[in-house]
């Protein structure tokens, strides 16, 4: 194996779920390949690979003492699309090993699943639709006594990075007003994308539809609850679309069921949800099952951009279209490590 290895530990993901054939043979162009997808590569497997390494494709702890055996290490790429606390990101920085990750995939999928369940939301249209089923539906303006246009709705977005910059793009036709809360971001880059920078509560109060697509960090698990529902307009549209832990779950489920908001998630706080949880009875709120960044095209993209950033490294280029890892942020967050792909 003298091209260098390319150990590749992908769990939850597989080769063949993220790289067309074409892209695949672009990865095994770049070094000898070697691949543990049935379960988490064992241990004394990586130990053994680890001095010969140049890539590793996957969520591989590599704490320091793994780190000093990596001599040739170039990169580690995750494709979960999290970056998980089981890598010493400092000293990666300070070997010069890049830590990359190509989530911004799933932004543009899931921004397009978000901006559709809003609009189902404001217009009740799958409420609409079970009514009609049932025999009860009503017509014309009796049918709309609780719906609302999006177009021109004030609209919140909670995190500004991948994809809520992807969600502003999509809602610029409809006109509305969008501010932004985003406590590592900068004004400046805020103002950027004609948003209005705001304060939490500034946010919750003024929006009629509210996006959450904000990382669950040591600093923010549970911060939107009861209090931050009370703050939403009446009949408002709160929609979670990152991750679970960063608002109370019940406190959520409540302000839903009270009719104080509408509320559409994608994430839940234990999944695949249990066959019996009540969530599934609530006629209230808009369910998806962790599905809208998971498109077929998505998954694909993830492969390609690794392996393209990948072919730049082993040319000593810098990545380009995959997230660089920084120990400041990557120390702090703490999204649930994706089991499902």
């Amino acid at each position: 194996m003298s091209r260098g290895i390319i150990l590749v530990d992908p769990l939850p993901r597989t080769l063949d779920l993220i790289m067309a054939p074409d892209v695949r043979e672009r990865l095994e162009r770049l070094g000898d390949v070697v691949i543990r997808e049935d379960r988490p590569m064992p241990a004394e497997q990586v130990d053994e690979l680890l001095p010969e390494t140049v890539l590793i494709f996957g969520q591989t702890d590599m704490p320091k003492e793994r780190l000093a055996k990596a001599a040739k290490l170039k990169a580690i790429i995750n494709v979960e699309s999290n970056f998980l606390p089981n890598i010493d990101y400092q000293t990666c920085v300070e070997r010069g090993i890049w830590v990359i990750t190509p989530a911004a995939a799933f932004a543009s999928p899931v921004a397009e699943a978000a901006l559709g369940m809003a609009l189902d939301l404001a217009r009740g249209i799958t409420k609409a639709d079970r009514e009609f089923r049932a025999g009860i539906e009503e017509y014309g303006l009796a049918g709309n006594r609780e719906t609302f246009r999006f177009s021109g709705a004030s609209v919140g977005i909670i995190g500004f990075g991948d994809l809520g910059r992807q969600l502003r793009e999509l809602v610029r036709p409809f006109r509305n007003t969008v501010r932004v809360f985003d406590p590592w971001l900068p004004t400046e880059i805020i103002r950027s994308a004609d948003c209005i920078p705001a304060t939490l509560d500034e946010l919750l109060s003024e929006s009629q539809v509210v996006f959450v697509f904000a990382s669950v960090t040591t600093e923010n698990e549970g911060f939107l609850g009861a209090r931050e529902f009370q703050l939403m307009k009446p009949g408002s549209a709160f929609l979670l679309m990152s991750r679970a832990a960063v608002v109370d779950f019940p406190a959520m489920l409540k302000a839903a069921e009270t009719g104080h908001i509408r509320v559409a998630t994608d994430v839940f706080p234990v999944e695949p949800v249990s066959a019996d949880d009540p969530v599934r009875a609530m006629p209230d709120v808009l369910l998806s099952a962790h599905r809208t960044g998971g498109t077929r095209d998505a998954f694909f993209a993830l492969g390609s951009m690794a392996v393209a950033d990948a072919e730049l490294i082993m040319r000593g280029l810098p990545p380009q279209l995959c997230r660089r890892a920084d120990p400041a942020t990557a120390s702090r967050l703490r999204s649930k490590p994706v089991s499902v792909s």
